[in-house]
């Protein structure tokens, strides 16, 4: 057993190790070494605790057997998961994140001496004020988080489920989690805190259920500070600096990137972490739309205009995942390339299902991140570009955002794809975006529609180069 002198030592050196993560994690170059540094700061703060921890050899074995088989299970989910299928896996990994806090706090609540908080029926005031926030956000995160998973997999309908009066019900909730945390603080009773936990995870489910596939990359950013909050409100009530200090990294860098990409998506942020408010009018605005012509090629049509470009611009979008056509992409372009063309890829920051969704695909197809850039970088570059090669992406290219007040995506920041002198957009169908609205591109006069499956397209193109 270590002091406790050393222990917060070391737990300070995996603080600033997650700090480092983060900072290479901010960026598609430095990744790789951000993952080194958490990986490297986790096995430091792992083993400070099973050193700080007294004699447990009763149950040190079970621990042992514990952490063999959650860890196998995690390398064989890492291994076999698809980078397609990240989002998923994320909202995935948060559900846990927050279950582990609640059965903490549970743990905690039943036998506080074990964690010298007191004992039952009178544990210390501030760590049953912990324990209740831990227990209350890992349960909103775990319910909420298993809601995005459903919907990201398919599984349930990515569209927004609302019913009258929901908002007022949610907000109901709400108010009945902090009056029974207070309730809980007077009487202590073990029937308020299970009735705590209960409604929690209740509140979880109501909150992700009206929020649609448009907002999804946010919602899975939120729980992502979700988890971190939980983890944090337990590190109080463990007196344990590692997860004070982790936690509120990951919950502070999870509401930040949340309000971020919201500003990006011209969303409220408060309407999306409330439970979607304005959803309903949104979904709704595209019915009844009158048909307009649109212009289709095939591989050899868009083949020929890339051939006599001097520089193309990629624009991946969600449709390229589903697809898995990242690595038909990256042959395509190593082939226009090798007859001179200029090619470099346009990156909006809410394309896909989670924030730097199409960075980690395109990443996973080797392809150079300085050929890689973001909105602002990019977005006058469209003007002076022959050919847009538009791949599944849909609501971040559409024209509308900058022209119609009325439209739900007004103010949204754009790619400039129209600009281009040759747009060529690969979809399926003229399906409209998850924001539920059509796309003015599909219809412009210097836009050719490229109806199949983006793989397949993509492949063909390919070939006809």
């Amino acid at each position: 057993m270590i002091s406790a002198n050393l222990s917060a030592f070391f737990y300070l050196i995996s603080g600033v190790l997650f700090i480092l993560a983060l900072r290479g994690l901010s960026s598609p170059e430095t990744s790789r070494k951000g993952n080194f540094y958490g990986i490297t700061g986790m096995i430091i703060a792992i083993t400070v605790t099973f050193l700080s921890v007294g004699n447990f050899s009763n149950g040190f074995f079970y621990v042992i057997i514990f952490l063999l088989v959650g860890g196998a299970i995690g390398a064989f989910i890492a291994f076999k998961i698809p980078m397609t299928a990240m989002p998923e896996l994320v909202a995935g990994f948060h559900s846990l994140v927050g279950l582990a806090a609640v059965f903490v706090a549970i743990s905690a609540f039943i036998n506080p001496q074990a964690f010298n908080l007191g004992s039952p029926g009178d544990i210390k005031l501030a760590s049953l004020i912990e324990m209740s926030i831990g227990a209350a956000v890992g349960a909103i995160t775990f319910s909420g988080s298993i809601i995005a998973f459903l919907k990201l997999q398919g599984i349930m309908s990515g569209a927004p489920i609302t019913f009258k009066g929901q908002h007022f019900l949610n907000a109901l909730i709400l108010f009945s989690i902090v009056l029974l945390t207070y309730l809980l603080c007077v009487s202590q009773s073990s029937n308020l805190f299970w009735i705590l936990i209960a409604i929690s995870f209740l509140i979880g489910f109501l909150l992700i259920i009206p929020i649609g596939g448009a907002d999804m990359p946010v919602v899975i950013s939120m729980l992502n500070s979700y988890s971190g909050w939980a983890a944090a409100g337990i590190g109080f009530t463990l007196e344990n600096t590692a997860l004070i200090i982790t936690g509120a990294l990951v919950g502070s860098s999870g509401a930040i990137l949340s309000y971020i990409m919201c500003k990006g998506m011209n969303r409220s942020f408060f309407s999306v972490i409330l439970g979607g408010f304005g959803a309903t009018e949104q979904s709704s605005k595209n019915t009844n739309k009158e048909q307009r012509p649109v212009k289709s090629g095939n591989a050899d049509d868009a083949a020929f205009l890339m051939k006599n470009a001097s520089s193309v611009i990629i624009v991946p979008g969600y449709g390229m995942a589903v697809a898995q056509a990242q690595h038909a992409l990256r042959e395509m372009v190593d082939t226009l390339k090798k007859n001179d063309i200029k090619v470099s890829y346009a990156i909006h920051p809410v394309a896909g299902r989670m924030p730097g969704h199409m960075n980690v695909l395109l990443a996973e197809a080797n392809v150079p991140y300085d050929e890689v850039f973001e909105l602002e970088e990019i977005n006058n570059d469209f003007a002076n570009a022959d050919v847009a090669f538009v791949i599944g992406a849909n609501d971040v290219t559409n024209p509308v955002a900058k022209t119609d007040p009325q439209s739900p995506i007004y103010g949204m920041p754009v790619l400039d794809v129209e600009k281009c002198k040759s747009v060529l957009f690969v979809k399926r169908s003229l399906s409209p975006g998850y924001a539920g609205i059509d796309n003015d591109l599909f219809y412009k006069e210097n836009t050719l529609m490229l109806f199949a499956d983006a793989k397949k397209m993509t492949e063909d193109i390919t070939k006809n180069l």
